[in-house]
């Protein structure tokens, strides 16, 4: 077995989920079967980004650095026959973004040790990765509170000859959803053809984006409902639920490589018409209690009450106008739909033709293709807390050749670490991968094997 028989870190009660501001502590163990002379032994623990254009690539094109930081355990000397420990410990910034790991990028964190031995022996080195979890307070999010909306009027063309037009209208109940949260979702289709359409489609959509010198984008399709089709000159009101599965947050915050946007695209199948509804997903739920009051108008001066002022001190101040009769009212502004005012992919406003808002209502002839909901497991980025209960083994947990568990994966269950006295949803324990055999440049991270294809 040679000199060294184990060379391994352990984290302190094997805890492997950080937070930002937390102090990371553990020990390294050294067991040799005959004596070993070293120069020093050190422990490195760092975190970075990288980005790349290429799926699933560890040679960056570019970096961000979060923090790098090196203490020596052990001295020049000789290390006897036996086994030998050596503890150590870190202190993570407040400023360092959760991890994460998409198909052209990752937010890396790992704890590497070093044995430094004489010239022309060998060198001996071990890691071991951890994970960082920021909160995403959806609380503390500005432009939170109230339903997300848009409209979108489409004209279309059929049979060569005719043409016809489509008014849209969708919004959702909120505009912040955690995981295991319901997005209701109200839609509104006016058929203002002699053609039946196809059949109307609300999907959960991931966008992330990569800072690249020509950003790289990854649109995914989380979840898809699907209804029944619009006939000619009826309108119809459609409601369906999506339910959000376990995701990453959609703020990275400290992270300035990668961008998560999350929004629900309504559509129809056919004539193309579609629109989007920008949402944020977070880790904290809204909590109606901090929902701040709607601003009232100032009272007018006709509901001032007398005491405020005597009609004698009126009089004395203000001249007397003779009486003038009440203008006529003034007319009733259009209905309009705007877009959220999120930094999120949305639809243009409704430019409404004549006669789009008329129309019967006949949601009693609707009838829904499909009610269930479509979710793929392989639609995922990973980033911590993933977890997918529809591929639990009974038999204890499942992890990946890497040592990874997500997708078809079981754990302990434990919850997010609170802030502010707030504590999220309960989310399983994610085992990080083992890079031991990984090879890889200076200053690039290991190869994480695909996890969305576990």
């Amino acid at each position: 077995m040679g000199k060294l028989q184990e060379f391994e870190i352990t984290f302190e009660q094997n805890k492997v989920m950080y937070s930002p501001g937390e102090s990371i502590s553990g020990i390294v163990t050294v067991k040799l079967g005959q004596p070993l002379q070293c120069k020093a032994i050190k422990v490195n623990c760092n975190g970075f980004c990288g980005i790349t254009n290429k799926v699933n690539d560890t040679a960056w094109m570019i970096e961000e650095q979060y923090f790098n930081t090196t203490v020596s355990v052990a001295d020049k000397g000789t290390l006897k026959q036996g086994a030998h420990t050596f503890p150590f410990k870190f202190l993570i910034p407040a400023t360092a973004p959760t991890s994460f790991e998409g198909n052209y990028g990752r937010i890396i964190y790992r704890v590497r040790a070093f044995i430094d031995t004489p010239r022309f022996t060998k060198n001996y080195n071990t890691e071991k990765a951890f994970y960082m979890l920021s909160l995403l307070n959806l609380n503390k999010l500005p432009e939170i509170w109230g339903t997300c909306s848009s409209a979108v009027t489409q004209q279309f063309t059929y049979m060569l000859m005719k043409t016809g037009t489509i008014v849209l209208r969708a919004q959702t109940d909120m505009k912040g959803y955690t995981p295991g949260q319901i997005i209701q979702v109200t839609a509104n289709i006016y058929n203002q053809s002699g053609k039946n359409t196809g059949n109307m489609a609300a999907s959960l959509m991931q966008r992330v984006t990569y800072e690249t010198k020509r950003p790289t984008h990854d649109v995914r399709t989380i979840a898809e409902v699907e209804g029944g089709v619009v006939k000619a000159g009826k309108e119809v009101e459609w409601k369906e639920q999506i339910i959000v599965s376990p995701l990453p947050q959609s703020s990275l915050a400290g992270c300035e490589l990668i961008k998560i946007e999350y929004y629900v695209k309504v559509c129809l199948k056919s004539p193309d018409v579609m629109l989007t509804l920008p949402i944020h997903i977070g880790n904290v739920s809204l909590d109606k209690k901090r929902q701040p009051p709607k601003k009232v108008s100032a009272p007018s001066t006709e509901d001032t009450p007398a005491s405020a002022s005597s009609p004698e001190t009126s009089s004395a101040l203000t001249p007397t106008l003779p009486s003038r009769p009440d203008p006529n009212p003034a007319p009733r502004p259009a209905t309009h739909f705007r877009t959220s005012s999120q930094n999120s992919p949305s639809a243009p406003p409704a430019e409404y033709h004549p006669g789009a808002q008329g129309g019967a209502l006949m949601s009693e002839d609707f009838q829904n293709k499909r009610q269930s909901q479509l979710v793929s497991p392989n639609a995922f980025s990973y980033a911590p807390g993933l977890f997918f209960p529809q591929n639990q083994h009974p038999s204890g947990p499942a992890t990946t050749p890497n040592g990874l568990a997500f997708s078809g994966s079981t754990g302990a269950t434990t919850l997010y670490p609170s802030v502010n006295g707030i504590t999220s949803v309960a989310t399983p324990h994610i085992v990080p991968p083992d890079y031991n055999t990984s090879g890889y440049p200076q200053g690039a991270p290991p190869s994480y094997n695909e996890s969305c294809n576990t």
